[in-house]
């Protein structure tokens, strides 16, 4: 690689892509979030953690615009795309290859433009062989990584993943997190940052180059994970948080 190559990476790595400063998410008397700040940076994977109710879910659907907030900023990069995979994700009632065309026609592409890309992504997360195929027929792990297909296709540089694996098989949950490895390296040519809420603190390890934990919709610790996972560290910074990561290593 030359300097300028390097230059130009390095420059990559430092640019922010999402901000968000103060969010709060109010419903009645239930506050999913509460004040929360966090930058994601181009080239982060970053993984949040935290018990059922603590907000993951609710600050991935502010991130990507499903949510809006009731107080504070939310800021995307100009020119920053994203795309989200739920942990359950909904399938067209209609073939493979169509659920796939389907979000490059939304996204403004001709139709008869989106059958090559869509093939392609297809091919990427090894599914081409059942393009013909109702994705509804499709087992837990192929509709997830259709799911992938269909970010993937859209070449989002920020992906966010609610509980990616949380209901699949070992052999499944090791697809779907190599595909996440390969996607956040640019195996392509086109490296994604990711954002993803995991209750597997193995895959966090795996995956992840930051951790935010979240408690009672607050952000409690935001730490890289060779840090988070440092237990001496994490206690003296944070009891709730190294109590967390103890229980659920048990």
């Amino acid at each position: 690689m030359g300097a300028h190559q390097a230059l130009a990476r390095n420059f990559c790595a430092m640019t922010m892509l999402l901000e968000l400063v103060g969010v709060g998410l109010r419903f009645g008397h239930v506050h999913p979030l509460s004040d929360v700040s966090l930058r994601v940076q181009a080239g982060e994977r970053v993984a949040l953690v935290g018990s059922n109710g603590s907000g993951k879910s609710s600050l991935l659907r502010v991130m990507h615009g499903l949510q809006p907030c009731s107080r504070g900023v939310v800021t995307l990069a100009a020119a920053a795309r994203q795309a989200m995979v739920f942990q359950r994700p909904w399938m067209l009632r209609a073939s493979v290859l169509t659920n796939v065309r389907m979000g490059l026609w939304l996204h403004g592409q001709a139709w008869r433009a989106t059958r090559e890309p869509a093939e392609k992504a297809l091919q990427r997360v090894g599914l081409l062989d059942l393009a013909a195929r109702s994705a509804r027929t499709l087992s837990g792990g192929q509709q997830q990584r259709l799911a992938l297909a269909r970010a993937w296709v859209l070449q989002p540089d920020i992906l966010l993943l609610d509980e990616p694996t949380a209901s699949l098989d070992p052999h499944a949950k090791h697809e779907v997190e190599q595909l996440m490895q390969e996607f956040a390296q640019g195996a392509d040519g086109h490296p994604m940052t990711l954002v993803f809420a995991s209750h597997n603190l193995g895959q966090v390890k795996r995956l992840a180059s930051r951790v935010i934990y979240l408690e009672q919709g607050r952000l409690l610790i935001d730490l890289p994970v060779q840090d988070f996972f440092n237990t001496a560290m994490l206690a003296s910074l944070c009891p709730a948080a190294h109590s967390f990561v103890k229980g659920e290593s048990l």
